[in-house]
């Protein structure tokens, strides 16, 4: 499905309800739309211009794509659709954004919050909300074999970990301490209250920490990772 198309289902408008913007200094019309500042761009698609969708399209999808791949991985088949449905949504709910956060940020979090209900549908999330500590957290490629190893060891022990601590503040934790959301937009993404999701974030952390300062095997592992040398 193009923006265009997105844009028309979500408002309603036909194609050719909105005027093409004209070209600036010179520029062609898509050269224009895409020069377009964030507000103007928003205000244009909150007005169901279908053909500034395009350009809405192209601004936010690499921040989608991001997000998708470090919640569902690289090589997920789901990954595309999971990447229409976030923009069908961000164009949907846009009317709620009111720029208290960066266009980016809550492009992430509204994605954020559709792959967390398709996980939820595929009665996986807890595998894939596991391997995105796993892949968040190993070492660049360029890294030594020996360190490596040593933390995907030490990964494998705190997954278990993770685990256990329970589904709701296993993603509360993931999502904060691992991909960097704060507890408004883990709210969002979880569909509870701030406060909710505050606790669950406390809670989870307590828990997890816990559970790795009373594990001696791993404690054994995290004093024998080599570390790296000095800068």
């Amino acid at each position: 499905m193009t923006a265009s198309k997105i844009v028309t289902k979500v408002s309603g408008l036909a194609p050719v309800a909105a005027a093409r913007p004209p070209a600036i200094d010179g520029m062609d019309a898509m050269d224009a739309m895409d020069a377009m500042d964030d507000r103007t761009l928003l205000a244009e698609v909150r007005a169901g211009n279908p053909i500034v969708a395009d350009a809405f399209c192209r601004r936010v999808w690499p921040q989608v794509d991001r997000t998708v791949q470090r919640l569902l991985g690289r090589d997920d088949n789901e990954s595309e659709d999971a990447s229409q449905l976030a923009v069908l949504e961000l164009v949907k709910t846009i009317g709620a954004y009111r720029g208290e956060c960066s266009l980016d940020t809550w492009a992430s979090a509204v994605t954020a919050h559709v792959v967390y209900k398709q996980l939820r549908r595929r009665k996986r999330g807890r595998e894939v909300s596991l391997d995105v500590v796993v892949e968040a957290n190993m070492p660049s490629s360029g890294a030594n074999g020996e360190r490596t190893l040593a933390a995907r060891e030490i990964l494998a022990n705190v997954l278990v970990h993770l685990d256990a601590i329970g589904e709701k503040l296993a993603w509360s934790f993931v999502l904060h301490d691992v991909l960097g959301h704060g507890v408004k937009e883990i709210a969002q993404i979880l569909g509870v209250s701030e406060v909710a999701a505050q606790s669950r974030l406390v809670r989870g952390r307590r828990r997890l920490h816990k559970r790795i300062a009373d594990d001696p095997e791993l404690a054994e592992l995290l004093a024998g990772v080599p570390r790296a040398a000095p800068r």
